[in-house]
Formats: C-alpha cells, sequence, structure tokens
C-alpha cells in the first residue's frame, strides 16, 4: 500500500508557502512567541495573534484554528504540545498533532504546512517531534480518519531537515 500523503521537507520561510493551512506551534496562552509563528505573525498581521489569544487559554495536546491574515495560507492551526511549566509530556505532543490534523480534516483541507511542534525551547528534541508526527499519520490513516493529501515540514536547520527527513522514511517504509 502507498504512503497516502506527499510529505516534502524543507528549510526555509513558513509563511511563503501557498497551502491550504499552516500548522504553528503554540503556548496555552495563544501568543505567537515561537520564532516561525513570530515571523508568521509579522506577514499575516496582527489580527492573527489577537484571534488566537481570544480563544484562549488551551491545555496542552489541543490546538485551536484562525484565519491567516494576509497570507496566501486560508487558515493557520496553533498547537499546544508544550505547556508553560516546559515538560516533556509524550500525549501532549500526540495529542496537540491530532488535534491539528483533525481540524485540518474537519476544514476539508488538502495541503498543509507545518513547523516541527513540540521542540520550542528544547522540551522534546526534532527526532522525538518527527516520531510523533508519523505515529499520528500512520495512526489516523490506518484508521481511516482524514490526513491531508500533501504536507509540507519547514524546517530551521539541517538537524531539523535530517530528524523529518529519517522520519518521512519510516513512515513510508510502514505503508511498503
Amino acid at each position: 500500500m502507498p504512503v497516502p500523503i506527499e510529505i516534502d521537507v524543507w528549510q526555509g520561510a513558513i509563511a511563503e508557502l501557498e497551502v491550504d493551512a499552516i500548522i504553528v506551534p503554540a503556548n496555552e496562552s495563544l501568543f505567537m512567541t515561537h520564532p516561525a509563528a513570530r515571523a508568521i505573525r509579522r506577514m499575516a498581521g496582527e489580527s492573527v495573534e489577537r484571534d488566537a489569544v481570544q480563544q484562549g487559554p488551551i491545555q496542552p495536546g489541543t490546538a485551536i484554528v484562525t484565519g491567516a491574515g494576509n497570507l496566501a495560507a486560508s487558515y493557520l492551526v496553533h498547537a499546544v504540545a508544550v505547556g508553560h511549566e516546559l515538560r516533556a509530556n509524550h500525549e501532549d505532543l500526540l495529542g496537540a498533532l491530532n488535534a491539528a490534523f483533525e481540524i485540518a480534516a474537519r476544514l476539508s483541507l488538502v495541503r498543509v504546512a507545518m513547523t516541527p511542534i513540540g521542540i520550542e525551547r528544547g522540551v522534546f528534541t526534532p527526532e522525538e517531534s518527527a516520531a510523533a508526527l508519523v505515529d499520528v499519520l500512520e495512526r489516523r490513516s490506518r484508521s481511516g480518519e482524514a490526513i491531508p493529501s500533501s504536507l509540507v515540514i519547514a524546517v530551521a536547520n539541517p538537524d531539523e531537515a535530517a530528524a523529518f527527513l529519517m522520519a518521512t522514511e519510516a513512515l513510508r517504509a510502514a505503508f511498503r
């Protein structure tokens, strides 16, 4: 069985991608403080952060959706994998990823981009984040839950790229 999703790992500015939605890491208060989220806010406009904060605070392991302001994307999905106490909780990481993909499914999104979730402030390693992403995608696919047909993972450096390339190869192997 072929992998039910096309995954590209890309090193560059996620805010420039022409996709249906962008999944970004968020904190419980939903302020856009992660470097990738700040860059998105600069391009999208301040209203995206205001819209997010109005829906918060939310618990780790969850996600919310807002419009994407001035971006080419239609939506931003704010995924909270790490709480204010900066404790690595694998269930929260999986929950945040699953919640983000559940929002994408509910909105019938086909092309999604994301940054690594959970690595903010070093709570999870890129390898742990990548493995959790693969776990969520594989479980959703095998249980018949919707996943996007295309996913771009925008990484910040070669170490993140290597972790996500290795994990996505494991996903491909799981569907052979």
